[in-house]
């Protein structure tokens, strides 16, 4: 099954399963965010739009919203009713023709796992955003998927588990730093803030110094 097909499968339990990951990340989002001023922002990988609506309200609808999965988008834009956010599906791997504007954010929820080269997709982001603007990545911690986690889901016909890679923290900062972003804030998440446990997460913002040379 292709990762867009299991998020097509997945998105009809996706906000209803528990998963541990997609709700902490969540929280990890609009704590780190809430520090950083923006009023326009590009989301890849809005899935169902556990996001969408916090950014939404932060930039009074100019969100970007972008997803591979048409399924994860319909149900997106349910939930987001209020605002005009534009809504997009698209594979990130191609050239990014939803780009409405230069963004004062651009934001990765989950995403990046899916993704096995990470400098083309941030050179796109970086080139998607103004002078000083940043990127935030929020992902599962690689010493989760050390130890084999990888997003899944089960369906009548047994579990399925999504295409993932392994990207280590320093595949980020190297490939970030490739792109002219620079790195302002790491930090680990831990279930119920258990310190002595595996993070989960790992959110990561970069920002946008200067134009990136070709």
């Amino acid at each position: 099954m292709s990762i867009q097909q299991a998020y097509n499968s997945w998105a009809v339990q996706y906000d209803t399963n528990d998963n541990k990951t997609r709700d902490l990340e969540a929280g990890v989002l609009r704590e780190v965010l809430s520090g950083i001023p923006f009023s326009t922002c590009l989301e890849i990988g809005c899935g169902t739009g556990k996001n969408t609506v916090w950014l939404a309200e932060k930039t009074n609808g100019c969100v970007t919203a972008v997803d591979f999965s048409e399924a994860m988008l319909a149900k997106a834009r349910e939930k987001v009713t209020s605002f005009g956010v534009s809504f997009y599906q698209a594979d990130i791997l191609e050239p990014w023709t939803f780009r409405e504007r230069l963004y004062e954010l651009v934001t990765f929820s989950l995403v990046l796992e899916h993704i096995e080269q990470l400098q083309p997709v941030l050179k796109k982001a970086s080139e998607s955003l103004h002078p000083g603007g940043h990127v935030y990545i929020g992902e599962l911690h690689p010493f989760k998927q050390y130890a084999g986690s990888k997003a899944r889901f089960d369906t009548a016909e047994g579990r399925q588990v999504v295409q993932c890679y392994t990207h280590h923290i320093s595949d980020f900062t190297k490939a970030a730093q490739a792109c002219g972003l620079s790195v302002v804030f790491i930090e680990e998440y831990f279930d119920e803030n258990n310190r002595a446990d595996i993070p989960r997460v790992i959110a990561i913002v970069l920002r946008k110094e200067a134009e990136v040379e070709e």
